[in-house]
């Protein structure tokens, strides 16, 4: 934890250093980029140089109370615990910021919804899905648009990639990581038997350009026809895009816009968040000690939470949460989830903590 803070703290004096050179305000783009990484770090770095303050001045107050000045000594004990009550709260605002990880501020994320086995009633489960995630965004007045999909001739979603951006996006909606399991009548079913699909939810912080350096020869560019359900042509032109990162191998196609030159930049976005995930997974898997959570693993495998229409029932069953209000849930109702998954997440770090670093 010390580490981390201390890390961010760094981070953003860096920033605030770049702020001041003239290479980056001569740079329009990486100036956007600085201003905003600037902008998520200041809450918790604000946070944290005054939590340092306070324990400089604690230290200095107990010292004066051991010396033998008479009037500095009652002045100290008088001062003492309003000292410490700030460091306190200061200290549960520090930990509230941290809940999930080091990225949980970042206000830009991707996410990746699939779908799994079940076929035509997963890809609607799919869809269901993007809508409860759209309508949540939209509640929330976060932006979110559209990078790729690959629609089925029913109306569902094979896959579909979606950029959110606000203010705390990433802090909740990171907990959607991992398998989601429907147990329902499919439209698809005309004998009304209750079918059981699934579908993955990867969600991913979306890294400033500064952080992730990205080199034309870093990645082969393929041009080809957009296409939609059926296989049909939607686009005449090669306007569709393929990027393949050589060193990992990643692959991230984007066609959803008529310009080839914006479904480059989409999925330049998406190829960056890619490298950026990996990243952060090879540093987790280095920290032995790494805290971790139950709850903000995001490994697509993980069977996280079951949507049964018949009992009108959401469970997660990464913290044993049961609500019987699904209708509530899907028409985007989400925070009554989140907010149980952020307390544990925030019960977990603070007794990992014991205290205050």
């Amino acid at each position: 934890m010390r580490d981390m803070l201390e890390g961010k703290l760094q981070r953003f004096e860096e920033l605030e250093r770049q702020l001041l050179d003239t290479e980056v305000l001569a740079n329009s783009a990486k100036m956007t980029a600085v201003v905003r990484e600037h902008g998520s770090l200041a809450r918790l770095v604000i946070k944290y140089r005054r939590f340092k303050e306070l324990n400089h001045q604690i230290a200095e107050a107990q010292e004066i109370i051991l010396g033998h000045d008479g009037e500095l000594r009652e002045l100290a004990e008088q001062e003492l615990p309003d000292l410490k009550q700030e460091r306190e709260t200061i200290w549960n605002e520090i930990l509230s910021l941290t809940v999930g990880g080091e990225d949980a501020n970042r206000s830009r994320l991707i996410m990746e919804i699939r779908a799994g086995t079940g076929g035509d009633e997963a890809a609607l489960f799919a869809r269901d899905l993007y809508e409860m995630y759209k309508r949540h965004c939209e509640t929330k007045r976060w932006h979110i648009e559209i990078l790729d999909h690959n629609a089925t001739e029913l109306g569902g979603f094979k896959e579909i990639s979606l950029a959110i951006s606000g203010e705390g996006c990433f802090r909740e909606l990171q907990y959607e990581s991992g398998g989601h399991r429907v147990q329902r009548v499919p439209e698809t079913e005309a004998q009304g038997r209750i079918h059981t699909s699934a579908a993955t939810v990867a969600v991913m912080p979306e890294p400033e350009d500064v952080e992730i350096d990205l080199k034309p020869e870093d990645y082969r560019v393929d041009k080809f026809h957009a296409s939609g359900p059926g296989g049909q042509h939607v686009n005449k032109t090669e306007s569709a895009i393929r990027l393949t990162h050589l060193e990992t191998g990643i692959v991230v196609q984007c066609q959803d816009e008529k310009s080839q030159h914006k479904n480059l930049a989409k999925a330049l976005r998406v190829l960056k968040t890619r490298l950026y995930e990996a990243r952060r997974e090879e540093e987790f898997q280095k920290r032995a000690d790494h805290r971790k959570s139950l709850v903000g693993s995001g490994d697509r495998s993980q069977r996280i939470r079951t949507y049964n229409f018949p009992q009108n029932r959401l469970t997660d069953h990464r913290i044993g949460l049961t609500l019987h209000k699904l209708d509530y849930i899907l028409a985007g109702d989400l925070q009554p989830v989140t907010e149980a998954l952020i307390e544990y997440d925030r019960q977990q770090l603070r007794d990992s903590m014991g205290g205050m670093v």
